[in-house]
Protein backbone atom coordinates (compact mmCIF):
# COMPACT_ATOMS: atom_id res chain seq x y z
CA UNK A 1 0.00 0.00 0.00
CA UNK A 2 2.63 2.45 1.08
CA UNK A 3 4.65 1.38 -2.43
CA UNK A 4 1.82 2.22 -4.47
CA UNK A 5 1.13 5.45 -2.93
CA UNK A 6 4.64 6.53 -3.46
CA UNK A 7 5.03 5.35 -6.90
CA UNK A 8 1.45 7.60 -7.38
CA UNK A 9 3.14 10.32 -5.71
CA UNK A 10 0.23 10.93 -3.43
CA UNK A 11 1.49 12.60 -0.97
CA UNK A 12 3.52 14.94 -2.97
CA UNK A 13 -0.06 16.05 -4.00
CA UNK A 14 -1.34 16.16 -1.02
CA UNK A 15 1.44 18.61 0.53
CA UNK A 16 0.27 21.50 -0.20
CA UNK A 17 -3.40 21.10 1.63
CA UNK A 18 -6.66 18.51 0.89
CA UNK A 19 -7.40 17.48 -2.40
CA UNK A 20 -11.12 15.47 -3.64
CA UNK A 21 -11.16 12.08 -4.96
CA UNK A 22 -11.51 13.31 -8.66
CA UNK A 23 -8.43 15.54 -8.39
CA UNK A 24 -6.46 12.79 -7.36
CA UNK A 25 -7.54 10.14 -9.91
CA UNK A 26 -7.25 13.04 -12.81
CA UNK A 27 -3.79 13.47 -11.55
CA UNK A 28 -2.40 10.20 -10.86
CA UNK A 29 -4.16 8.47 -14.04
CA UNK A 30 -5.71 5.98 -11.45
CA UNK A 31 -9.22 4.17 -11.56
CA UNK A 32 -11.46 5.83 -9.10
CA UNK A 33 -13.08 3.79 -7.93
CA UNK A 34 -9.96 1.59 -7.14
CA UNK A 35 -8.16 4.91 -5.70
CA UNK A 36 -10.86 5.59 -3.32
CA UNK A 37 -10.35 2.08 -1.75
CA UNK A 38 -6.74 2.07 -1.40
CA UNK A 39 -6.62 5.72 0.17
CA UNK A 40 -9.67 4.02 2.54
CA UNK A 41 -6.84 1.77 3.17
CA UNK A 42 -4.14 4.37 3.70
CA UNK A 43 -6.52 5.81 6.18
CA UNK A 44 -6.34 2.69 8.33
CA UNK A 45 -2.33 2.45 8.66
CA UNK A 46 -1.85 6.90 9.52
CA UNK A 47 -0.99 8.13 5.88
CA UNK A 48 -3.84 10.17 5.03
CA UNK A 49 -7.03 11.70 6.70
CA UNK A 50 -10.27 13.31 6.30
CA UNK A 51 -9.96 16.99 4.46
CA UNK A 52 -13.18 17.61 4.70
CA UNK A 53 -16.45 17.15 2.45
CA UNK A 54 -14.84 14.45 0.29
CA UNK A 55 -11.39 15.37 0.47
CA UNK A 56 -8.21 14.04 1.65
CA UNK A 57 -5.10 14.91 3.63
CA UNK A 58 -1.88 14.00 4.95
CA UNK A 59 -1.36 13.11 8.18
CA UNK A 60 2.70 13.85 9.94
CA UNK A 61 3.72 10.25 8.72
CA UNK A 62 2.08 10.57 5.26
CA UNK A 63 4.11 13.97 4.66
CA UNK A 64 7.59 11.59 4.30
CA UNK A 65 6.18 10.17 1.63
CA UNK A 66 6.46 13.41 -0.07
CA UNK A 67 9.69 13.48 -2.76
CA UNK A 68 10.55 16.85 -1.12
CA UNK A 69 10.20 16.21 2.83
CA UNK A 70 12.95 16.96 4.98
CA UNK A 71 12.82 13.21 5.96
CA UNK A 72 11.83 11.63 2.91
CA UNK A 73 11.37 7.91 3.10
CA UNK A 74 9.43 8.05 -1.00
CA UNK A 75 12.80 6.65 -2.53
CA UNK A 76 13.28 3.85 0.16
CA UNK A 77 9.06 2.78 0.03
CA UNK A 78 9.42 2.68 -3.80
CA UNK A 79 13.24 0.32 -3.26
CA UNK A 80 10.88 -2.03 -0.79
CA UNK A 81 8.16 -2.27 -3.08
CA UNK A 82 10.01 -2.68 -6.26
CA UNK A 83 12.76 -4.74 -5.61
CA UNK A 84 12.83 -6.01 -1.79
CA UNK A 85 9.62 -7.29 -1.74
CA UNK A 86 10.03 -9.44 -4.58
CA UNK A 87 13.38 -10.77 -3.27
CA UNK A 88 11.48 -11.74 -0.51
CA UNK A 89 9.35 -14.43 -2.13
CA UNK A 90 12.14 -16.47 -2.28
CA UNK A 91 13.44 -16.33 1.16
CA UNK A 92 12.42 -20.24 1.67
CA UNK A 93 15.05 -20.89 -1.47
CA UNK A 94 17.64 -18.96 0.51
CA UNK A 95 17.06 -20.52 3.95
CA UNK A 96 17.08 -24.63 2.34
CA UNK A 97 20.71 -23.27 0.09
CA UNK A 98 22.25 -20.52 1.88
CA UNK A 99 22.07 -18.97 -1.53
CA UNK A 100 22.01 -15.52 -2.11
CA UNK A 101 19.07 -14.59 -4.72
CA UNK A 102 22.25 -13.92 -7.49
CA UNK A 103 23.33 -17.67 -6.72
CA UNK A 104 20.00 -18.77 -7.14
CA UNK A 105 18.43 -17.37 -10.12
CA UNK A 106 21.88 -16.69 -12.23
CA UNK A 107 24.62 -18.44 -10.59
CA UNK A 108 26.38 -15.28 -9.63
CA UNK A 109 28.23 -14.52 -6.40
CA UNK A 110 27.70 -11.01 -6.13
CA UNK A 111 23.97 -9.41 -6.08
CA UNK A 112 25.23 -5.77 -6.95
CA UNK A 113 26.58 -6.90 -10.58
CA UNK A 114 22.80 -8.85 -11.02
CA UNK A 115 20.90 -5.53 -10.09
CA UNK A 116 23.50 -3.72 -12.45
CA UNK A 117 22.16 -5.27 -15.28
CA UNK A 118 18.99 -3.10 -15.02
CA UNK A 119 19.54 0.61 -15.00
CA UNK A 120 16.54 1.71 -13.68
CA UNK A 121 17.08 -1.16 -10.58
CA UNK A 122 20.64 1.15 -9.65
CA UNK A 123 18.98 4.41 -10.33
CA UNK A 124 16.09 2.65 -7.27
CA UNK A 125 18.52 0.85 -5.50
CA UNK A 126 20.90 4.53 -5.03
CA UNK A 127 18.08 7.13 -4.63
CA UNK A 128 16.89 4.53 -1.64
CA UNK A 129 20.52 4.50 -0.10
CA UNK A 130 20.54 8.20 -0.59
CA UNK A 131 17.56 8.43 1.47
CA UNK A 132 18.72 6.12 4.36
CA UNK A 133 21.93 7.86 4.95
CA UNK A 134 20.25 11.15 4.92
CA UNK A 135 17.49 10.26 7.81
CA UNK A 136 20.66 8.33 9.69
CA UNK A 137 23.24 11.60 9.00
CA UNK A 138 21.24 13.55 11.87
CA UNK A 139 21.84 10.88 14.44
CA UNK A 140 25.86 10.10 13.55
CA UNK A 141 26.33 13.92 13.29
CA UNK A 142 24.73 14.39 16.99
CA UNK A 143 26.35 10.98 18.31
CA UNK A 144 30.07 11.49 17.23
CA UNK A 145 32.60 14.66 17.32
CA UNK A 146 34.55 14.66 13.63
CA UNK A 147 36.84 17.62 14.74
CA UNK A 148 39.85 15.30 15.06
CA UNK A 149 39.82 14.20 10.82
CA UNK A 150 41.48 16.77 8.49
CA UNK A 151 40.58 14.59 5.59
CA UNK A 152 37.78 11.96 5.80
CA UNK A 153 37.26 9.28 2.90
CA UNK A 154 34.43 7.71 2.76
CA UNK A 155 34.55 4.81 1.16
CA UNK A 156 31.40 3.46 -0.41
CA UNK A 157 29.75 6.94 -0.37
CA UNK A 158 28.10 6.30 -3.43
CA UNK A 159 25.75 9.89 -3.72
CA UNK A 160 27.80 11.44 -1.25
CA UNK A 161 25.09 12.64 1.02
CA UNK A 162 26.82 11.30 4.41
CA UNK A 163 30.59 13.60 3.52
CA UNK A 164 28.06 16.26 2.63
CA UNK A 165 26.65 16.00 5.75
CA UNK A 166 29.29 16.03 7.92
CA UNK A 167 31.46 18.22 5.86
CA UNK A 168 28.92 20.67 6.24
CA UNK A 169 28.92 20.41 9.82
CA UNK A 170 33.01 20.49 9.77
CA UNK A 171 34.08 23.64 7.59
CA UNK A 172 37.73 23.07 7.82
CA UNK A 173 38.27 19.40 6.69
CA UNK A 174 38.63 18.05 3.23
CA UNK A 175 36.06 15.18 1.94
CA UNK A 176 36.61 12.25 -0.64
CA UNK A 177 34.28 10.01 -1.92
CA UNK A 178 35.44 6.36 -2.90
CA UNK A 179 33.33 4.38 -5.21
CA UNK A 180 32.22 2.78 -8.59
CA UNK A 181 32.61 4.98 -11.19
CA UNK A 182 28.58 4.79 -12.08
CA UNK A 183 28.22 6.72 -9.03
CA UNK A 184 30.64 9.90 -9.98
CA UNK A 185 27.95 12.10 -11.72
CA UNK A 186 25.36 12.16 -8.54
CA UNK A 187 27.89 12.40 -6.13
CA UNK A 188 30.19 15.32 -7.63
CA UNK A 189 26.34 17.03 -8.42
CA UNK A 190 25.22 17.03 -4.59
CA UNK A 191 28.62 17.98 -3.72
CA UNK A 192 28.01 21.37 -5.86
CA UNK A 193 24.93 21.66 -4.97
CA UNK A 194 26.05 22.09 -1.07
CA UNK A 195 28.69 24.25 -2.03
CA UNK A 196 31.65 21.67 -1.16
CA UNK A 197 33.36 21.38 -4.88
CA UNK A 198 35.88 23.36 -3.19
CA UNK A 199 37.30 21.33 -0.26
CA UNK A 200 35.72 17.55 -1.86
CA UNK A 201 36.11 15.29 -4.15
CA UNK A 202 35.13 11.82 -6.12
CA UNK A 203 37.73 9.31 -6.65
CA UNK A 204 37.27 6.26 -9.02
CA UNK A 205 37.41 2.66 -7.57
CA UNK A 206 36.89 -1.09 -6.40
CA UNK A 207 37.41 -1.01 -2.62
CA UNK A 208 38.21 -4.61 -2.88
CA UNK A 209 41.28 -3.95 -4.93
CA UNK A 210 42.65 -1.20 -3.19
CA UNK A 211 41.72 2.33 -1.19
CA UNK A 212 44.09 5.36 -1.63
CA UNK A 213 45.96 6.54 1.35
CA UNK A 214 44.98 10.23 0.93
CA UNK A 215 43.15 10.86 4.70
CA UNK A 216 43.46 10.48 8.10
CA UNK A 217 40.35 8.88 8.67
CA UNK A 218 38.09 6.22 6.67
CA UNK A 219 34.14 5.78 6.87
CA UNK A 220 32.11 2.99 5.95
CA UNK A 221 28.36 3.64 6.53
CA UNK A 222 26.44 0.44 5.83
CA UNK A 223 28.98 -1.65 3.78
CA UNK A 224 30.80 -4.09 5.79
CA UNK A 225 26.70 -5.62 6.28
CA UNK A 226 26.78 -5.96 2.65
CA UNK A 227 29.94 -8.77 2.36
CA UNK A 228 30.63 -12.32 3.89
CA UNK A 229 33.40 -12.39 6.21
CA UNK A 230 35.93 -13.28 3.68
CA UNK A 231 35.46 -10.33 1.73
CA UNK A 232 34.57 -7.69 4.71
CA UNK A 233 38.11 -8.98 5.32
CA UNK A 234 39.14 -7.73 2.02
CA UNK A 235 37.90 -4.26 2.27
CA UNK A 236 39.39 -3.67 6.19
CA UNK A 237 42.33 -5.01 5.17
CA UNK A 238 42.27 -2.11 2.55
CA UNK A 239 40.89 0.32 4.75
CA UNK A 240 44.49 -0.90 7.33
CA UNK A 241 46.82 -0.40 4.57
CA UNK A 242 45.42 3.16 3.49
CA UNK A 243 45.42 4.45 7.27
CA UNK A 244 48.02 6.11 8.77
CA UNK A 245 49.51 4.54 11.94
CA UNK A 246 47.65 7.31 13.60
CA UNK A 247 44.75 6.90 11.75
CA UNK A 248 40.98 6.41 12.50
CA UNK A 249 38.58 4.06 10.99
CA UNK A 250 34.47 4.38 11.42
CA UNK A 251 32.20 2.16 10.60
CA UNK A 252 29.00 3.14 10.79
CA UNK A 253 26.53 -0.52 11.36
CA UNK A 254 23.39 -1.87 12.71
CA UNK A 255 24.26 -3.25 15.69
CA UNK A 256 22.55 -6.68 16.23
CA UNK A 257 21.54 -7.75 19.55
CA UNK A 258 22.82 -10.79 21.55
CA UNK A 259 20.20 -11.98 22.79
CA UNK A 260 17.45 -10.32 20.65
CA UNK A 261 14.12 -9.59 22.24
CA UNK A 262 10.59 -8.73 20.57
CA UNK A 263 10.66 -5.13 20.15
CA UNK A 264 10.06 -2.92 17.24
CA UNK A 265 14.38 -1.71 17.43
CA UNK A 266 15.46 -5.80 17.34
CA UNK A 267 12.79 -6.54 14.28
CA UNK A 268 14.50 -4.05 12.47
CA UNK A 269 17.84 -5.43 12.48
CA UNK A 270 16.37 -9.01 11.99
CA UNK A 271 14.64 -8.33 9.05
CA UNK A 272 17.91 -6.25 7.69
CA UNK A 273 20.08 -9.76 8.62
CA UNK A 274 17.23 -11.55 6.58
CA UNK A 275 17.89 -8.95 3.28
CA UNK A 276 21.70 -9.13 3.86
CA UNK A 277 21.48 -12.92 3.53
CA UNK A 278 19.17 -13.13 0.52
CA UNK A 279 20.48 -10.04 -1.29
CA UNK A 280 24.58 -9.82 -1.10
CA UNK A 281 25.23 -12.48 1.09
CA UNK A 282 26.19 -10.31 4.31
CA UNK A 283 24.65 -10.25 7.73
CA UNK A 284 24.24 -7.47 10.49
CA UNK A 285 26.60 -8.78 12.88
CA UNK A 286 26.86 -8.07 17.09
CA UNK A 287 29.35 -5.74 18.38
CA UNK A 288 31.44 -9.03 19.67
CA UNK A 289 31.29 -10.13 15.90
CA UNK A 290 32.50 -6.57 14.81
CA UNK A 291 35.41 -6.48 17.17
CA UNK A 292 36.67 -9.86 15.65
CA UNK A 293 36.62 -9.25 12.46
CA UNK A 294 38.09 -5.82 13.20
CA UNK A 295 40.79 -7.71 15.43
CA UNK A 296 41.58 -10.27 12.25
CA UNK A 297 41.94 -7.51 9.72
CA UNK A 298 45.05 -5.24 12.09
CA UNK A 299 42.24 -2.90 14.09
CA UNK A 300 41.55 -2.17 18.15
CA UNK A 301 38.08 -1.14 18.74
CA UNK A 302 38.38 2.17 20.48
CA UNK A 303 35.10 3.08 21.31
CA UNK A 304 31.47 1.76 20.09
CA UNK A 305 28.78 4.55 20.18
CA UNK A 306 25.13 4.30 19.60
CA UNK A 307 23.76 6.70 16.75
CA UNK A 308 19.77 6.33 16.69
CA UNK A 309 19.11 2.92 15.31
CA UNK A 310 22.79 2.47 13.89
CA UNK A 311 26.41 2.96 16.13
CA UNK A 312 29.69 4.36 15.36
CA UNK A 313 32.63 1.78 15.89
CA UNK A 314 35.21 3.42 15.81
CA UNK A 315 38.85 1.49 15.61
CA UNK A 316 42.55 2.29 15.32
CA UNK A 317 45.35 0.21 13.68
CA UNK A 318 46.44 -1.96 15.65
CA UNK A 319 50.36 -1.85 16.85
CA UNK A 320 52.73 -4.25 14.74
Amino acid sequence: MIYVAAQLGIADRLCDGPRSLDDLADATGANRAALARLLTALRTIGICRPGGGDRYALTETGATLAGAAQSSCKAWAIFEGQMLSKSWNGLLETVMSGKTAAQIIQGLDDSFDLMARVPENVRVFNAAMASLTRLVAADVLAAYDFNRFSHLLDVGGGSAELIGAILGRYPRMRGTVYDLARCAETATAHLAQLGLADRADFLAGDFFASIPAIADGVILKSVIHDWDAERSCAILQNCRQALPANGTLLLVERIMPTIPDCNELHRSHALSDLNMLRGPGGRERTEAQYRDLLGDTGFHVTSVTAAGRFAVIEASPAAG
